[in-house]
């Protein structure tokens, strides 16, 4: 289109080069003389031919230039504005997304923050239960050492008593009481024999 333009601005320039040629052509020649009716006449018939064709040129090459020039902008129009739509849905989108985001967001941390609620109850019970058992525990060994204490006590004591009463016995045992104690012990075993 631009082509048929170029072709068309040329051979209106032509036109107004052959219009205008044969004026300036009778106006060289005679140089002397002031310019006559028929002169002017000839400008005048020159000014009409040049405006005629610039006319047909201009109305021959300008429309289909404005009609293929409209239909590009309105073409840049209609992409401008498919291209706006676009954007402005893509911009909807992210905007969806963005307030999405913030409400995944808002509800991740109020799950962690009910897991840590629930891991710490459960460590707490875990806790207090780990305690229960090691008080039952440290009550069960506290109970067997106690009465394993008790017991060497009690044997110590026996022991105890036992060295004291012979160390009396000794002490007061001398060789006639001696001897009479072997003597009842010896009758107590006749008579039970009897």
């Amino acid at each position: 289109m631009r082509h048929g333009l170029r072709h068309g601005i040329r051979a209106t320039l032509l036109a107004i080069f052959l219009v205008t040629a044969p004026a300036g052509y009778l106006h060289a020649q005679d140089t002397s003389v002031q310019p006559e009716t028929g002169e002017l006449t000839w400008k005048w018939i020159n000014f009409a031919i040049l405006a005629a064709g610039l006319g047909y040129l201009m109305g021959k090459m300008l429309p289909p230039y404005f009609r293929s020039r409209s239909i590009e902008i309105q073409r840049g129009i209609a992409e401008a504005q498919a291209l706006k739509a676009d954007a402005e849905k893509r911009v909807a989108q992210m905007e969806a997304r963005l307030a999405a985001l913030g409400e995944e967001i808002e509800k991740f941390r109020l799950q962690a923050h009910a897991e840590m609620e629930q891991e710490g109850k459960r460590i707490a019970e875990e806790t207090a239960r780990q305690l229960r058992r090691l008080q039952l525990q440290m009550e069960l060994e506290t109970e067997t050492a106690a009465k394993t204490v008790r017991r060497e006590l009690k044997t110590f004591a026996a022991k105890l008593a036992l060295d004291l009463a012979e160390q009396r016995i000794r002490t007061r045992l001398d060789a006639p009481t001696e001897a009479g104690l072997i003597e009842d012990f010896v009758q107590d075993l006749e008579a039970s024999r009897n």
